[in-house]
């Protein structure tokens, strides 16, 4: 998730509140762009909007399942080349076209990310909205929650600590607490260091119960003690694994980081470790990813050529199914994913709510693929576009939109 910063979307709610708009504006596209309703005055561009937005969804997906499956491709000289071999063999090679010379780099890498999508949840998706509404901000709190407009908030949260888990486990086993694979980061530590790793796993766990003891929905109940508990959770799974990945720190006498010799991981265990982490977490993962969002885009086709409620439903349940795979690949958003934009272009947030409104008007589509060398511009269509534009779309109130 790239955090971006609430443009129309702010200057709406500042004028009138989330609650607050009249519904009587007889403009099809209503007043206030966070509560946009989908209307016979509005259906034709909505559903293009829609289509276009599962289209790059859908293509963002292909192209980062292709990079790490097939053909890894370099921007270099302001042209994009060919490097000859996919990414996912460049990586457990530690070739320096990855930027990762050995395999102790590329288990650093791992484990970083793992701790960076754990502080982000608790820190960020969960402690920015929280941080708002003890100032008093609530309005604004609400919009900072992520997936808000279909109430997924806490199963997106989940499925990142899905997303350590299932890296650090060596398997996408979710629902089993105890299934490592016998290459894993897991299996290694019970050996080497068991007490850290038990830690690590007892961390996993409490943060994904202490997620979802939150009432639902989460932008409801910012607030709460619950939420207090999932963010301190967050923080010590990020802080377990950091003992991982630290060169000094060691408790009790026990070597706490893999580069250390008491550790006793040897290079082809380490070796063995990256293998099944691209083999079985990464690149399934979005092969999963790319599969279901190429489905997502075809419900949305069948919904663009006949609205209908039970059109709607269908699209609310694909763009679940394909959000799953993509929120439990961010423990690994490194690579292709990060060099080619896929992050912001796909997943954004907050969204540009008066932006999207702008577009659905004016049906300029190509403000939503806009790319160069002005930053600016490039976020600017990244922010109306991706999962949670689509979200937006789709959803209102955590159901499937009707129509009208």
């Amino acid at each position: 998730m790239k955090k971006t910063i609430l443009f129309g979307s702010l200057l709406a709610v500042a004028a009138c509140g989330i609650t607050s708009c009249s519904d009587d504006d007889p403009d099809p596209f209503g007043v206030d762009a966070v509560k946009l309703e989908y209307n016979a005055g509005n259906a034709r561009q909505w559903g293009n909007y829609m289509a276009h937005t599962a289209l790059l969804l859908k293509n963002d997906a292909e192209t980062l399942y292709n990079q790490w499956a097939t053909q890894y491709t370099k921007h270099e000289n302001g042209q994009d080349v060919a490097q000859g071999g996919s990414y996912a063999t460049f990586f457990k090679n530690h070739d320096a076209r990855t930027g990762y010379g050995d395999v102790d780099n590329c288990i650093q890498e791992m484990v970083e990310k793992m701790g960076e999508i754990a502080n982000e949840v608790g820190s960020a998706k969960i402690g920015d909205p929280y941080q708002k509404w003890k100032d008093g901000d609530e309005d604004n709190a609400v919009l900072a929650v992520e997936s808000w407009y279909s109430w997924h908030s806490r199963d997106d949260y989940t499925n990142n600590i899905n997303s350590v888990r299932n890296a650090y486990y060596g398997t996408r086993d979710v629902y089993t607490a105890d299934s490592v694979a016998p290459n894993s980061l897991a299996h290694a530590m019970s050996v080497a260091n068991p007490t850290l790793d038990r830690k690590v796993r007892d961390c996993i766990w409490k943060a994904k119960d202490a997620i979802q003891a939150i009432v639902q929905p989460f932008r409801s109940h910012i607030g709460s003690d619950q939420t207090v508990v999932a963010m301190e959770a967050c923080e010590k799974l990020q802080k377990i694994l950091g003992e991982i990945e630290t060169d000094e720190e060691q408790k009790g006498g026990e070597a706490t980081n893999l580069k250390d010799e008491a550790i006793k991981l040897d290079d082809a265990t380490k070796q063995a470790i990256i293998n099944n982490f691209v083999d079985n977490i990464v690149v399934p993962t979005y092969r999963e990813l790319a599969e279901k969002n190429a489905a997502l885009y075809n419900t949305v086709l069948a919904f663009q050529a006949n609205p209908s409620n039970d059109g709607f439903e269908a699209c609310a349940k694909a763009w679940l199914a394909a959000r799953q795979p993509w929120e439990t690949s961010e423990a690994f958003l490194f690579g292709p994913v990060d060099e080619l934009g896929l992050d912001p272009n796909m997943d954004s947030w907050p969204l540009d709510a008066e932006g999207i409104k702008n577009i659905l008007k004016s049906e300029k589509w190509a403000d939503i693929t806009q790319k160069g060398d002005d930053g600016n511009v490039t976020e600017s269509a990244q922010n109306v576009r991706g999962f949670h534009t689509l979200e937006f779309l789709i959803f209102k109130d955590g159901k499937a939109r009707t129509v009208k």
